[in-house]
């Protein structure tokens, strides 16, 4: 338990003190702000609702699923970072177990995907609540609900961030697995989305995404945004086993191949 500890340690501080951590959350800082602003700007339109009321609200504060976005880009870095850099032969071999370095890889991606969740709810929500208070309307939405809503942003961060891990882990490459994880999100879940409304809320970003509290299809800037759906989105809870079933197995194809092969 006490080895697990320290390489939980370890990890927390490599990420703390990798400057590309700090880009991605810039990124993702900068980014939120923007479409936030944008999409509050467009209250009150035939594509916004006004923002008098909780949906119109609810399209500016979930803006901030894009932080999620970079969450799983951030997963990816901690992990194929120790590749591209040419360090996991000193990471990996100082382990006897290597399983036990990608759980607590996982595990301080998941710290660090948790962090830039609440950043883009603060963000979002800041922005959204400042233009409300601007036009001089009560916010239409409860403090339970603005709660609600930074837990799930900060639990499908810390999932994202996991799973990103996982996929940094079994693809080795970070170039190939970023570019992977945002063509997955963007692309390939709005086009399954589109084509079949019944899968589009098991699919791991959309999950995401209704577990910060978005519309199924509405988030803002999300897959198959504004595409019209007959489903459901998940559960809170169902969401959130999902993307850590994902997270899971994942991770164990990453432990029983990439892992455990000749690192040199």
């Amino acid at each position: 338990m006490k080895s697990d500890a320290r390489l939980i340690r370890v990890e927390l501080l490599k990420l703390r003190t990798t400057r590309l951590t700090f880009w991605l959350f810039a990124t993702a800082a900068g980014l939120s702000v923007l479409f936030s602003i944008i999409e509050a700007s467009r209250a009150g339109t035939k594509a916004v609702a006004p923002l008098s009321t909780a949906a119109g609200l609810n399209s500016v504060i979930t803006g901030g699923v894009l932080a999620l976005l970079f969450a799983a880009v951030l997963g990816v870095t901690v992990s194929s970072g120790e590749f591209r850099h040419e360090t996991a032969t000193t990471t990996y071999l100082a382990t006897p177990k290597r399983s036990r370095v990608l759980v607590a890889k996982s595990v301080a991606a998941a710290c660090g995907g948790a962090v830039f969740g609440f950043a883009g709810w603060l963000i979002a929500t800041g922005v959204g609540l400042g233009f409300v208070a601007a036009d001089g309307y009560s916010a239409p939405i409860s403090d339970a609900t603005l709660a609600r809503y930074a837990a799930g942003h900060i639990l499908a961060g810390a999932l994202l961030a996991a799973i990103g891990a996982g996929i940094g882990s079994l693809i080795r490459s970070q170039l190939a697995g970023v570019i992977g994880v945002l063509v997955w999100a963007v692309v390939i879940e709005s086009v399954i989305g589109n084509l079949f409304n019944s899968v589009q809320p098991y699919l791991p970003y959309t999950a995401a995404t209704t577990l910060a509290g978005s519309v199924l299809g509405g988030a803002a800037f999300g897959p198959a945004h504004g595409a019209s759906s007959s489903a459901s989105p998940l559960p809170f809870a169902a969401a959130a086993a999902l993307l850590a079933a994902v997270a899971c197995v994942i991770g164990a194809i990453a432990a029983r191949t990439t892992v455990i092969r000749d690192i040199s």
